[in-house]
Parts: C-alpha cells; structure tokens; sequence
C-alpha cells in the first residue's frame, strides 16, 4: 500500500475506505415526485393497493395490516412517515412487503408508495453520502444519495425508517 492510500485518500471513483460498499441493485420507486430506492435483497415482493383493516390506537403512520395469503402484515404509509402532502391512493399506488431488522428481530412490513419505478444496479461510484445537515436533523436512515443521469435517488435504510418504539408498536399488530 502506498503513502498516499495510507494517508486515508481514495483513488478518483472509488469509496472511502470507512464507508461500506453500497453499490448493487435497488428497487426504485416514487413517493410525491421524488425517487427513493431500497436494497433489493430487503424487498420480499411488490403488491398492488389492497384494503388495508385499520388497528385502533396506532399513529397516523400506520395505516393498518392486510392479510396476504394468510399472514397478517403491518402496513405504513412511508408519505405519513416522512412528513409528506397526504394523496389518494391510485391505481399505480403499490405496496412494498419488506423485510425489517434490528438486531436479531425481523419484522415483515409494508410500505406504501404512490408508485414503483424499476430496478437499477447502482455501482459504488454512483453513490455518494447523505448530505449534512447539522445536528439537529437526522438523515442515518439514507444510506446514500444515487447519481443516475440527470436525477437523484435517495438511497433509503429500511431498517433505520422506523424508529426502535415505532417497530414495537407495528410488531402489536402482527
């Protein structure tokens, strides 16, 4: 290894050396005009917009749990979550059946989004860290920011959606 690499500097292109590789493939979609995007190995499967049975008592963020293929999953509206306009569901409004970990708990859940965009294989060099935005506002849920010709994809951490009180709440519904 040479001075430089020792030094902690990258060659042009590639990632730092204490940031991960994120590089891969990712599920994109749409949510108020702005693209988002998940790791494909967190998405179990992708379903159209169902009837969701509310849970009483649960926060505005959850919209209830469907009953897919005889398992009962939570639902979030990933809109509500993140502080967005509220928006009619419409026929390209999707459901997203994720896998969320924290630690050794796994919880299934659904996330709603207005629409799915397309699968996209993003390399390392495509990927640049979340801007800062001081301390005060936390953005450890984006993994990265994806460059993909003249538009911007937020790189999304599903596991770090949810706070750790909010997974216990949705984990009541199941």
């Amino acid at each position: 290894m040479n001075a430089a690499a020792e030094a902690g500097s990258t060659l042009a292109g590639a990632p730092p050396a204490d940031r991960p590789n994120l590089g891969g493939k990712y599920l994109t979609f749409l949510l108020h005009q702005e693209a988002y995007g998940l790791a494909i190995l967190k998405v179990q499967e992708i379903i159209g917009i169902m009837p969701v049975t509310q849970v009483p008592r649960m926060p505005d963020f959850v919209r209830g749990v469907i009953n897919l293929r005889g398992r009962i999953i939570p639902v979030i509206d990933l809109r509500v979550q993140f502080n967005l306009d509220a928006q009619e569901d419409t026929s390209k409004t999707c459901i997203i059946v994720v896998d969320i970990s924290r630690g050794d708990q796994r919880v299934t859940t659904g996330v709603i989004v207005d629409e799915v965009a397309e699968v996209v294989d993003l390399k390392s060099e495509q990927i640049e860290p979340p801007p800062s935005f001081g301390t005060a506002i936390s953005t450890d849920f984006i993994l990265g920011m994806g460059k993909m010709a003249q538009r911007v994809v937020m790189l999304l951490d599903i596991d770090r959606i949810l706070a750790d009180r909010e997974i216990a709440m949705i984990e009541l519904t199941q």
